[in-house]
Parts: C-alpha cells; structure tokens; sequence
C-alpha cells in the first residue's frame, strides 16, 4: 500500500511533518511513505490553470492520484488551516469533483502547542475534503495538544503514549484504505 502525505507546514522543524514521519516509525510493514511537498507549488491562479498546469503542479496531483490513500498534517493558523495547504488543495481540486481528490481516501491528523490541538483546522479540512468528494477517515482522531512537550526541537515526536496512539490510528487507517 502505497501512501501519500501532506504537511501543511513549510517550517524545517514542522511538528506536523514529525507527525507524518512518526507514521512511517509505527506502520504496520507492507506501507511506504512518499512525502509531497507544498511550498514550491504556486499560488493558485485560474488564469495559469486554464493554460494547463504547471509542472510543480502536475507532479503533486500526479503523486496524489497514484497513491493509495493520503494522510494530511495541519497545523492551526487561526482557528484554521494554514493558507499554504489550502493553496495546494485549490490546485489538485482541479477539475471540480473529478480531481485526483475524487474517491480518494484521506485521513487528517494535527499537532499544536495549544491545549486543544487541530481540532479547528481539521473541522475545516474535512468540510474542504469531502467538498472535493474525498471520503475522509472517521476515526480514530489524532488531535496532538500541547504538543512543545511531545516533540523535539528538531520536531520529532518523542512521546510514547502519543506514539501508541498513532499507531492505532495508522493500522485503521491502513485497513480502511485497503477496503473497498
């Protein structure tokens, strides 16, 4: 099972890339990873759009429609998701509700230093999803709260409890992607 992950951060020491990474530490064997990058991706333009798209772009919504499943990362920028992971969803989202998004299953997971995680962010990433008709995983959630004292400064995951519970979440998620 192949799998494709988004972080919606572009920070070197993102906790939420941690996060993605700390699911490829505690999968079940049988699941590679392949890491797509956001930050090279341009704004979205509907003018550079209708011209065909560009190659940064071709090669992220290619990525996605290979992939098995997806996996995305969010942070919470203002009660929201952060304008760089929304400006990648807008580009693959093309054309509408038959885009590489269309029937693709999509978990979502989160880390924050606040107490109450993505909880927000990822309220709005599933509205965003599943208006893409991409069936977004149920559950379990993974809502990362204070997380300055769970991740390293380098962003690498480093508490055992939340690990056992990513990897619970990743089996589920990995079975529920393998079901058709």
């Amino acid at each position: 099972m192949k799998l494709a992950t988004i972080a919606g951060s572009l920070r070197k020491a993102s906790i939420n890339r941690g996060l993605l990474e700390a699911c490829q530490d505690v999968a079940p064997g049988g699941i590679t990873f392949e890491p797509l990058p956001i930050g090279e991706l341009p704004h979205y333009d509907e003018d550079l759009a209708t011209q065909g798209d560009p190659e940064a772009v071709a090669r992220f919504k290619a990525a996605i429609a290979a992939a098995d499943g997806l996996l995305i990362a969010t942070p919470e920028y203002n009660y929201s998701v952060p304008g760089v992971l929304k400006n990648a969803l807008d580009w693959a989202s093309r054309p509408a509700y038959r885009s590489v998004f269309a029937g693709k299953k999509t978990g979502m997971l989160g880390a924050s230093y606040s107490v109450v995680g993505t909880a927000r962010a990822q309220a709005h990433l599933k509205g965003i999803m599943l208006g893409m008709a991409a069936p977004v995983f149920p559950y379990p959630e993974v809502l990362v709260g204070a997380a300055k004292e769970k991740f390293d400064t380098d962003g690498n995951l480093t508490d055992p409890s939340t690990r056992e519970h990513l990897a619970g979440f990743v089996a589920a998620f990995a079975t529920w992607v393998g079901t058709p």
